[in-house]
């Protein structure tokens, strides 16, 4: 099986996590900047490529209602910049919650604010794609 890419999408950070080879573990990556949508998801097709990415999975930040917002649109509309770039398929992921996660669980640890804003991104992308993961597992094995 070959690696997967996970993505936390947002307009100022882009959070990467890569899954293990066997498609079970989830880890963090890298911060990409995204300010520069085009550029940034040129930035993540290379990883794609280098890391031999099979696919990736681009959080989208549902409402509580299970509608799509602006967020969760813009998340999207990214995923469609990523199959521009000549990536690998896109598929999308509800990840409610998974920044708020990711800090939660970066303050338990007791990293400090600012410790926290350089991770935080690529933690939910880990999270993102570790729930991804885990709904594919055979049932009993997570």
């Amino acid at each position: 099986m070959a690696r997967i890419l996970g993505i936390d999408y947002g307009e100022r950070r882009i959070g990467v996590a890569i899954s293990d080879t066997t498609g079970t573990i989830a880890t963090p990556l890298q911060t990409i900047d995204g300010t520069a949508p085009q550029q940034a998801a040129r930035a993540i097709a290379e990883i794609a490529r280098d890391r031999e990415v099979e696919r990736i999975i681009v959080g989208l930040p549902m409402r509580m209602d299970g509608s799509s917002g602006p967020s969760a649109e813009n998340a999207k509309a990214f995923g469609e910049r990523l199959l521009k770039a000549g990536s690998c398929p896109v598929e999308y992921w509800d990840e409610r919650f998974s920044s708020r996660t990711a800090e939660q669980a970066l303050i338990e640890g007791g990293a400090r604010r600012q410790k926290r804003k350089q991770v935080i991104d690529k933690l939910a992308a880990q999270i993102i794609l570790q729930h991804y993961l885990d709904s594919r597992s055979p049932a009993g094995l997570v």
